[in-house]
């Protein structure tokens, strides 16, 4: 048991490594890694700790793509002179 503890504290540890690189991810990079994120989650075998951990990665990478949305999202519209506002309030 003493292994599996760990091994849970290894990843917590990565997990919590991740957490500060999260800025340097690309929206691709981010939501690959929210995807296994969620999974591990979903999967329940893992640590309160670990669950925490994963958790509060999961919210910084949600928050980093939908950042990066924006971004995007931003950029079409000044390229458009702001006519995407209007287009994209009428497609939601």
């Amino acid at each position: 048991m003493t292994t599996v503890n760990n091994n849970a504290n290894l990843s917590s540890e990565q997990a919590n490594n991740q957490l500060t690189d999260v800025a340097n991810l690309s929206f691709e990079q981010a939501r690959d890694r929210l995807i296994s994120v969620v999974q591990q989650l979903e999967q329940g075998n893992v640590t309160l700790d670990k669950s925490l951990a994963l958790w509060e990665e999961g919210e910084k990478l949600a928050q980093h793509c939908e950042d990066k949305l924006r971004r995007a999202k931003q950029q079409l519209e000044d390229a458009n002179g702001g006519a995407g506002t209007s287009a994209s309030g009428s497609d939601a």
